[in-house]
């Protein structure tokens, strides 16, 4: 009986918490209803497994709701998205590059002290609660064997049909406002979880094997953060000039997220794949297929004799980059531990010197070169101490953005020799206070030069990051594909 008035109460008051946080509006269909409670009453359980006290696990489930509803709220003033499944994938880099997000260490006493307090209210809540184990030893041990065997149970259940089927025909495609509002967030989370586990992403049409290859080298970056500073108020930046007079093709670029996400930007142009191609896993790519992509760029290059290379001055293991880039085709990987000793600007690698490098690279060729790079220099988050005398957070970026655009500057005028192509382009928009969600819808700026060939009067072309990947697989293996079509193109 105790258990079940801990129940009742974690899931009244968790379902509460839901309605006033959440912005969602609240689903009261009866089968939505069952959903959520249901969530709220295996999350109780989950916790009961740990304690075999009920009034902590109800307490618990509340902490755990609640946190969630916080988080999911902070996410979506920062980024415009609620929290979702994936993200929990991401926790680990969190104590690993704790400079990357906009928290203290764990050694910090913002966190230790919490902490510290929390696993003491714990032990006296243990010492308080009576344990509701059976007395006998034998009992016990069922006990403890059986109820997390049903829970692992129900898990697997969800993941083989009919349950599967069930939850693939609730929820068809990932729609994560809507779905949060009708079953709630832990709900949601699960089943997000549940669909990704078992769904079979829809296959992208492979182009055909390249038998030559196209432009001699091609070098494609990501620019971190990177949109035209006028776009928030700076000064103008010559290298936009520049693009406006001397790409071939430039314009906005409709990424798929807003402040962060890097990895999504990033597989759209390496696979030409849009989100949609990519169900749940949406989310997180690299966490669906983790590089086994067929129509990766670099695979396509390697398949057209290029050297593949990717050059990223940051950790190997941050997105597990390491080993995705080389399933994603890259023979060479150059990171952080090759660019010891170069300049820093902020807290990371400066970006004229990435562009250098970068330079030296092509130059050093001995065939065909197909080279991705990754910035660093203007990554967030954008805090006071970062540049000796530039505190404010917009202040910083430009600062950092000049770099970007010296950098893109320096490389046309040092592929001007070549026979290339350069692809520079924002991976999203940068989170800061003046730039918030909704910003640009999603969109970031590109621009695709060429060299040592004919050159017709730049047009601007808006573009999706995946579209902006297709267009990219003519310049490798111009007989691997047909011609893009450009999106609209705007004044």
């Amino acid at each position: 009986m105790t258990l079940l008035l801990a129940l009742a109460a974690a899931c009244l008051v968790s379902a509460a918490i839901e309605r006033r946080g959440g912005s969602e509006p609240f689903g009261h269909r009866p089968a939505d209803l069952a959903m959520r409670f249901g969530s709220y009453a295996l999350l109780t359980l989950a916790w009961f497994v740990f304690s075999w006290r009920p009034w902590l696990a109800g307490l618990s489930t509340v902490l755990t709701v609640a946190g969630l509803v916080i988080v999911s709220r902070m996410k979506r003033a920062v980024i415009g998205e609620p929290l979702v499944f994936s993200d929990f994938a991401l926790l680990p880099q969190v104590p690993r590059h704790p400079q990357l997000y906009y928290i203290p260490p764990v050694t910090s006493p913002i966190i230790a002290g919490p902490a510290l307090v929390s696993i003491a209210a714990i032990a006296l809540w243990f010492w308080l609660e009576p344990t509701l184990l059976p007395s006998s030893a034998a009992a016990s041990l069922i006990a403890v064997v059986a109820l997390p065997a049903a829970l692992s149970a129900l898990v697997l259940a969800a993941l083989r049909p009919p349950v599967s089927g069930w939850l693939a025909r609730r929820f068809p495609r990932p729609e994560p406002e809507r779905d949060i509002g009708r079953v709630g967030l832990p709900a949601t989370l699960a089943a997000y979880a549940l669909r990704h586990r078992t769904e079979a992403a829809a296959a992208e049409p492979l182009p055909a094997v390249p038998t030559l290859p196209g432009e001699p080298v091609v070098v494609v970056i990501q620019l971190e953060s990177f949109v035209d500073p006028e776009r928030l108020g700076g000064p103008p930046l010559p290298l936009m000039e520049l693009i406006r007079s001397r790409a071939s093709e430039y314009g906005r670029l409709r990424v798929p997220a807003h402040g962060a996400y890097t990895m999504r930007s990033e597989h759209a142009v390496l696979t030409g794949r849009d989100a949609d191609s990519l169900g749940f896993g949406r989310f997180d790519p690299y966490l669906a297929g983790g590089g086994d992509e067929p129509t990766s760029l670099a695979r396509i290059a390697a398949g057209a004799g290029y050297d593949t290379a990717f050059v990223h001055p940051f950790h190997r293991d941050f997105f597990q980059r390491a080993q995705v880039m080389r399933r994603l085709g890259f023979r060479r990987l150059v990171m952080e531990e090759d660019f010891a000793g170069a300049p820093r600007v902020g807290p990371y690698m400066s970006d004229v010197a990435l562009g250098a490098h970068i330079l030296e690279e092509v130059r050093a060729r001995r065939g065909p070169l197909f080279l991705f790079s990754v910035t660093m220099e203007n990554h967030g988050p954008w805090k006071p101490g970062r540049l000796p005398g530039i505190d404010d957070p917009l202040a910083q970026y430009l600062h950092h953005v000049a770099g970007t655009g010296r950098m893109v500057e320096d490389l046309v005028a040092g592929l001007a020799g070549e026979r290339a192509v350069l692809c520079v382009f924002g991976d999203h928009a940068p989170s800061l206070p003046t730039c918030r969600p909704g910003f640009g819808d999603t969109s970031t700026d590109y621009a695709l030069f060429r060299f040592g060939g004919p050159q017709g009067a730049p047009r601007r072309i808006d573009r999706t990051a995946d579209a902006l990947g297709r267009r990219l697989r003519d310049t490798l293996a111009p007989e691997s594909t047909a011609p893009a079509t450009p999106g609209p193109a705007q004044a």
